[in-house]
């Protein structure tokens, strides 16, 4: 008898770190293989579509709910670090944070910057997660995944097509198991310890963290920063329903009173036609969409 929990219309607000969205039609959180393995027979037999997830940081859910399975990776955990060489193998549903703690606590340089971003190491690699000048393709050597007719494969970093806020896995219908980085190996602890500490209190300074939001909601039209162009045209604070543009940092939108997923999409569409109207620049969302008729 399999151990995996399969749940029937459970509120994904929970799940995603804006608190909103509607219920999961089914919603299960694997913890190893054989569990993923269950899940994945399932849902072929089943013939139901499946919507992965890590820790809905970068996602917004319509509170009408979607249908099929939400399949939520980030009870998949395990880190396996060698100091000597800097390779450290990770499960997709680890803590980019708690990876970048334990690597400063091995003396391993390359990770600080990640401290801030409360996502799994699954979704960073999805959407080649980044802050600082830095993103996780830098590290990363290859993945093992797992498409939803149970083949298994390792894949290179090379083979990813990395690009800004971009992976091939963002086109393709496969779940991140783990992923094997290679960090920089012989460092002081205390100091990337320190260096480490240093990124989250600037972060704290800087972004709205204890706000529920999704991180930064538009790519960066570069050289162009999209925070500064919405500065620009004064949406600093706007607010539509429960909804508002943080007042800390203008990519940024926070759930500030009981915001609906179409108080937030209202809210983009607002910010991209004032941009555009302003500076001829279409904001492309980095933040994805789930359950909305395209």
């Amino acid at each position: 008898m399999n151990s995996i929990q399969l749940e029937k219309n459970i509120s994904l607000a929970n799940f995603t770190t804006w608190r909103i969205g509607g219920p999961a039609e089914w919603i299960a959180t694997p913890k190893n293989h054989k569990e993923i393995q269950f899940l994945i027979t399932w849902l072929n037999k089943k013939k139901i579509p499946c919507n992965i997830i890590g820790a809905g940081s970068n996602l917004l859910i319509n509170d009408k709910g979607i249908k099929g399975l939400s399949l939520c990776m980030r009870e998949l955990k395990g880190i396996q670090i060698d100091k000597n060489t800097g390779i450290i193998e990770v499960l997709s549903g680890e803590m980019l944070p708690t990876l970048a703690r334990k690597a400063a606590s091995n003396g391993l340089h390359g990770l600080e910057w990640a401290v801030g971003i409360p996502g799994t190491i699954g979704g960073a690699v999805v959407m080649n997660a980044g802050a600082q000048g830095h993103c996780i393709s830098d590290y990363l050597e290859s993945i093992t995944t797992v498409s939803l007719n149970g083949e298994y494969k390792i894949i290179k970093a090379t083979d990813l097509n990395f690009g800004y806020r971009y992976s091939l896995l963002q086109d393709e219908k496969l779940i991140v198991v783990s992923a094997r980085l290679k960090l920089e190996s012989g460092h002081s602890e205390s100091k990337i310890r320190q260096i480490t500490k240093n990124n989250f209190k600037h972060r704290l300074k800087t972004q709205p963290y204890k706000y529920q939001s999704c991180g930064s909601v538009f790519r960066n039209p570069e050289p162009l920063k999209a925070a500064k162009l919405i500065e620009a045209v004064g949406l600093k604070g706007f607010r539509f329903g429960g909804a508002e543009i943080s007042k800390i940092h203008s990519n940024f939108i926070i759930n500030a009173n009981k915001a609906s997923s179409y108080d937030v999409r209202e809210l983009i569409k607002h910010i991209q036609k004032q941009v555009f109207d302003s500076y001829g620049i279409l904001l492309e969302t980095e933040v994805k969409q789930c359950g909305f008729e395209i």
